[in-house]
This record gives structure tokens, C-alpha cells and sequence, in this order.
């Protein structure tokens, strides 16, 4: 198995600790945890075909991105 370092601030690794004690694990196994769920996520993005060379056009873009707006509740009037 491959090894990984990383240097995180004491801050962070409150917030880990905390987030690994709540999922009932150790903050080794959180760090695994997150960084498998991050690679598989990263495996099913489908790659655009941006047929644009310049990077600000394709930011600025119309083209719909990320995640779908959920559906607003309708609210009824009292009359």
C-alpha cells in the first residue's frame, strides 16, 4: 500500500479528530475515509468538451455547471 504524508495545523486536526470520534473511527481511518470518497467522486466526473481555447470565455460561459438547483416549496397564501 502506498504511503501519503501530510502536514495539517493543529486546528485542522482538532476538526478531524472530532469528525473521526463522531464516525466512530480513528483519524487515520477519517483521512482514508475522505481521501477514497474524493478519488471515487473524482472518478465518475465526466470530462466537459470544451471546445473553447480561452479560459476566461469558458468560465464566464452559459454553460450549465456543477450541481442542479433543487425545487422551491410553493407556499400558500392565507386569505
Amino acid at each position: 500500500m502506498p504511503t501519503i504524508s501530510v502536514f495539517i495545523d493543529d486546528e485542522e486536526k482538532k476538526i478531524l479528530e472530532k469528525r473521526a470520534k463522531k464516525n466512530l473511527m480513528t483519524l487515520k481511518e477519517q483521512a482514508e475515509d475522505i481521501l477514497r470518497r474524493s478519488c471515487v467522486a473524482a472518478k465518475n466526473k465526466t470530462k466537459s468538451n470544451d471546445k473553447c481555447d480561452d479560459k476566461l470565455v469558458r468560465i464566464f460561459s452559459k454553460q450549465n455547471r456543477g450541481r442542479k438547483p433543487g425545487k422551491k416549496k410553493k407556499v400558500k397564501k392565507k386569505k
